[in-house]
């Protein structure tokens, strides 16, 4: 079984449950997770987890992305986007200034509610399943944070933008709110998806690319290792005392791990590797127990991991 990060470029048409299933027949095996949906006509990065990787899938979930969206004023729909229904046209007589001005004011935090046709779910049922039965409710509003909100282009009525923004951002919400700002309505008619993370568009990979890459015997190039996701976070490996311990999945002492980096132990997030040098988990220093406490473990003796 492979384990590990795929950087998959989803295709227009596809939802994000195609691709983990299209996924699982070419790479012939089961355990295939995908990390946060993208809407069936958006396009761009989806990182999928493979194996022992899939317990990464909440973890990337949490990732900061940005996108390329194109916003289309002077109608709302009920889906947010141009593939809905018009539900109100407006004449759109703003000047450029005016539209850079709004957009501008969207940086940093703001309160969003997520729209009808979405995943989120309200008293057990998805959002979009209520929507298509013609039931709307109330949706709490979520704070998010658009990093940075950059105008490539305006044409009016149409603006081009790339938005930075934290998880649980919707990009259609955003178009739909700038287009009220304004008293022009609006919605987003495309999106494509550059970055989740440190996976990006320019390594990305569509499914016919990673079927070739397959039949080459070259796709594992091409994955990620689990460890790889955690880069940032030092290294250490176990002392061979220590071994059952991290097996175990036991918290460890500080005098249990050889660090791979001199100077002072770290107090915060590691990668820890057993005597073999096998990636095993990410642990976290606790103060109050005095020791390294596993955050998420990653055994799997067979998978492609490593790093």
């Amino acid at each position: 079984m492979i384990s590990g990060i795929i950087n998959v470029y989803k295709e227009k048409g596809y939802t994000s449950h195609d691709v983990v299933a299209k996924l699982r027949g070419i790479l012939r095996q089961k355990k295939i997770g995908h990390t946060g949906t993208l809407d069936p006509e958006a396009e761009g990065v989806l990182p999928v987890c493979l194996g022992a990787g899939t317990k990464l899938c909440d973890m990337l979930t949490d990732t900061g992305k940005t996108y390329e969206a194109v916003l289309l004023l002077g109608q709302e729909t009920d889906t947010q986007d141009t593939t809905g229904r018009v539900i109100h046209t407006y004449p759109v007589t703003v000047t450029e200034e005016e539209v850079s001005v709004c957009i501008a004011s969207f940086a940093g935090q703001y309160d969003q509610i997520p729209p009808m046709y979405s995943a989120l779910k309200v008293q057990g049922k998805k959002l979009y399943e209520l929507a298509r039965a013609g039931i709307e409710v109330e949706r709490k509003p979520r704070r998010v944070t658009i990093y940075e909100i950059q105008i490539n282009e305006i044409r009016l009525p149409r603006i081009t933008m790339t938005v930075s923004c934290s998880k649980g951002t919707y990009i259609r919400t955003l178009c739909h709110d700038i287009g009220s700002r304004l008293g022009t309505g609006g919605c987003m008619e495309s999106l494509r998806r550059t970055r989740v993370g440190e996976f990006r568009i320019e390594e990305s990979l569509t499914l016919a690319q990673i079927e070739a890459l397959r039949d080459q015997e070259r796709l594992k190039e091409h994955i990620l290792p689990v460890a790889a996701a955690f880069s940032d976070a030092p290294a250490a490996c176990v002392t061979p005392e220590a071994e059952k311990l991290l097996q175990n999945g036991n918290p460890l002492k500080t005098q249990q791990l050889l660090f791979q980096t001199k100077g002072d132990p770290v107090r915060g997030r590691v990668r820890i590797y057993d005597t073999a040098n096998i990636f095993c988990g990410i642990y976290r220093w606790d103060e109050r127990k005095d020791s390294y406490v596993p955050e998420k473990m990653f055994l799997d003796r067979s998978s492609v991991m490593g790093g």
